[in-house]
């Protein structure tokens, strides 16, 4: 029997951010769905918040999306631009990388071609997680584009060890019989967040098939490139993101690091000072009670950090 339709507005949610996070809501903000064309005919797709000229660049975490800011750009009431990576959220899928949605330099140049196409000019970039990983790529390569590097929960200091809980949940079924299945396993492996807040983020994230069953957005596009397991790492499955701290190093832009002081956050202390000894300038704010996705766990608190540093 077919599971019951589960409607969806994607902009129609906006209100249950600002009600959990006591925001101001005098009515939807100012945000609209783009798509950009990509040299090779691909589309990157992105949300563009306010009416003004861009001054940020969010970028979210692998299995994430656009929406994961939503809070965050709320709490700004900046003009900012939240992309979608290949193969994440409403963009198309990866360019022709081996390493698929994991390759960052190939998510750099998207999101370079991205800020091209709306025009932006140089911009504040934030990224968690992959999307760091990608932005770091994007300072180092285009820095004519990156007016400040934030970092939320992520340092090339990165490995399988530490993103093991990661690994098990994006690694996990490909598709749900039920949403209230999906919402289950979700938070399971979110046990620092409100089942509200997941279950909007499930519903920016995954898709209702025609049979009524569910599948995550970034699976849309066929099998993703699957995040290697700490065994499989040894046999070089998994992008050396190590070889990132030389170009961190060389970025000329200011940097913020966003960490996460919880048990689910991926940086440890020796990633921090590892940090401090190759960018002695770099700014390390720790944020007690989020975990890796510190924009759901602490969002206005990291708007706020954001807002600061990029003022």
């Amino acid at each position: 029997m077919a599971s019951e339709h589960v409607p969806y507005d994607e902009f129609g949610l906006f209100h249950e951010n600002a009600h959990e996070y006591g925001l101001a809501f005098d009515g939807p903000p100012v945000v609209r769905r783009v798509d950009a064309p990509m040299p090779d005919g691909r589309r990157i797709s992105a949300l563009v918040w306010g009416s003004e000229r861009p001054h940020l660049l969010l970028v979210h975490g692998g299995a994430q999306n656009a929406h994961t800011w939503d809070t965050v750009a709320m709490a700004l009431v900046l003009p900012l631009v939240a992309a979608d990576l290949p193969g994440h959220g409403h963009s198309d899928g990866p360019g022709a990388h081996p390493q698929g949605q994991l390759a960052v330099d190939g998510n750099a140049d998207d999101l370079a071609a991205l800020l091209t196409h709306l025009g932006t000019g140089m911009v504040h970039v934030v990224g968690m997680s992959l999307g760091g990983l990608s932005s770091i790529a994007l300072a180092f390569h285009r820095p004519e584009l990156v007016r400040s590097l934030t970092l939320v929960d992520i340092t090339p200091g990165v490995n399988p060890q530490k993103t093991q809980a990661i690994t098990a949940f994006v690694n996990g079924p490909a598709t749900f019989a039920s949403f209230d299945d999906l919402l289950a396993r979700t938070i399971e492996h979110n046990p620092t967040r409100t089942e509200a807040s997941l279950r909007r983020g499930i519903l920016h994230n995954a898709v209702q098939q025609p049979d009524g069953s569910w599948v995550w957005r970034y699976r849309r596009h066929g099998a993703p490139t699957p995040i290697p397991t700490e065994e499989q790492a040894t046999a070089d499955a998994r992008p050396d993101y190590g070889v990132l701290w030389d170009r961190l190093a060389a970025v000329q832009a200011p940097i913020l690091l966003a960490r996460g002081m919880l048990p689910q956050s991926v940086i440890d202390d020796a990633d921090e000072a590892e940090l401090m000894r190759r960018v002695p300038t770099a700014r390390v704010l720790h944020f007690d009670r989020a975990g890796h996705s510190i924009q759901g766990d602490m969002p206005v608190e990291l708007a706020a950090a954001i807002a600061d540093f990029t003022a």
